[in-house]
């Protein structure tokens, strides 16, 4: 198990978070996320996990396959970022255009805050969909799955003016909108029926109500009637041209972290996306807590477009890490970079704060970046023209699936209990 040179990161503040906020906030980066994420890879090479084992000499392998999944997704080297976006245009449809021209201007803030109104509610409506559901496009006949179906079914929803409290204008998501999201108008929206579960559809509805509830909370942030796509105006504020990645998650983990329904807390502070795991250390009140804010951090590679396209110049864009979802973590598993203790558990379906979802997740975290640095350099590219974004889309996410459907038809490597709120 012999791999890179060891690189014990720890968290570097220089103060102690003593306080409920102050250990929130720190936990709520993705400094944290990768540090955290290290620490556990390190221990599992080292042999110390008590449910899997590294290899490092099949990590070269695994980026083998990613590099022939990436040239022949995208053979001409144009590879964009990984996000929702990739999902609207699910079977070369150019739904955008279409969308586009029923906006204002694409100069108008308008045209930009709807955008980020339809995204920012399809990542939260984008947790695993389950094996059995599917949707079919009206206006084009396709029937899709699992992330493409999600992402096209939220699409025609938001187009349906299901987020919105103004009948004169449909193409917006408000706090009264969402609030008004029933199991029933949701489930009617993505096809639900006895024959066509979706997974945690109750979760997704909860999911936006809440998120109904916090837009209403911050008008300062989120203007009189609580529309997502003020995060625009919030992040720009000033006539700011320039933003960075961190500055774009810290706002969705500021203002939007309260919409997570999760029992992780330290004191009366939520964490969202943060488990607790006995072997991990920090300063302060952040001892035993990995965060890893993957459906915020989704959202925020998601935002990066909308934002470039209104001309807004989006820097840092690699402080972002890896997503840890069961596509990117199939692809360690699935290629024997990581391999489990106890091949029975496979069989085991597991709750998201259990320990070995937990690694698992925080070893994919870790691994990421260290693929990525071999996936460029048999590209012959660097961070600069490939960041992490490209690599996963590329990609990582990609492979992973094509490996999860050649060996189990598509169903990840550990069955994973899913709420819609995590995966």
């Amino acid at each position: 198990m012999n791999g890179p040179a060891r690189d014990d990161t720890a968290d570097r503040s220089t103060e102690t978070p003593d306080t409920d906020v102050a250990a929130a906030a720190l936990l709520r980066t993705s400094t944290a996320v990768r540090e955290r994420s290290r620490q556990l890879l390190h221990r599992a090479r080292d042999g110390r996990s008590a449910w899997f084992t590294v290899h490092y000499d099949a990590l070269g392998a695994a980026a083998d396959v990613v590099v022939e999944t990436t040239r022949g997704r995208y053979p001409d080297g144009a590879i964009p970022f990984h996000s929702r976006w990739r999902h609207f245009e699910a079977g070369g449809v150019d739904r955008l255009g279409s969308l586009r021209d029923a906006l204002p201007p694409a100069d108008s803030p308008d045209h930009t805050r709807a955008l980020i109104d339809v995204v920012l509610v399809s990542v939260l409506l984008d947790a695993g969909a389950g094996p059995e559901w599917s949707y079919r496009e009206e206006s084009t006949g396709q029937v899709l799955t699992r992330s493409e179906g999600l992402g096209v079914a939220s699409w025609a929803a938001f187009t349906a003016g299901l987020f919105s409290d103004d009948a004169a204008q449909p193409l917006r998501v408000d706090a009264a909108g969402l609030r008004a999201v029933t199991v029933e108008s949701l489930g009617s929206a993505f096809q639900v029926s006895p024959t066509n579960a979706l997974t945690g559809l109750e979760g997704r509805v909860e999911l936006l109500r809440r998120l109904g509830d916090v837009l209403a909370d911050e008008p300062t942030v989120f203007g009189p009637d609580g529309r997502p796509g003020a995060l625009f105006d919030h992040l720009t504020a000033g006539g700011r041209a320039t933003v960075s990645a961190a500055e774009i998650l810290s706002a969705v983990l500021t203002h939007l972290g309260p919409i997570w329904p999760s029992d992780n807390r330290i004191g009366g502070v939520p964490l969202g996306d943060c488990w607790a795991h006995r072997a991990v250390t920090g300063p302060g009140l952040t001892a035993g807590w990995v965060p890893f804010h993957k459906l915020s951090q989704w959202l925020t590679y998601s935002l990066l477009e909308p934002l470039l396209w209104a001309g807004i110049e989006v820097t840092g864009l690699d402080e972002l890490t890896g997503l840890p979802e069961y596509r990117n973590g199939g692809l360690f598993l699935d290629t024997g970079v990581l391999v489990l203790r106890d091949p029975d558990w496979a069989d085991v379906e597991w709750e998201v704060g259990d320990q070995i979802v937990i690694e698992w997740r925080a070893l994919t975290v870790a691994l990421l970046d260290e693929i990525a640095e071999l996936v460029r350099d048999r590209l012959g590219t660097d961070a600069a023209t490939m960041p992490l974004a490209c690599v996963l889309e590329g990609g990582t996410w990609a492979a992973g699936r094509v490996l999860a459907g050649r060996l189990r038809n598509g169903l990840p490597p550990l069955s994973i209990r899913s709420t819609g709120t995590v995966f």
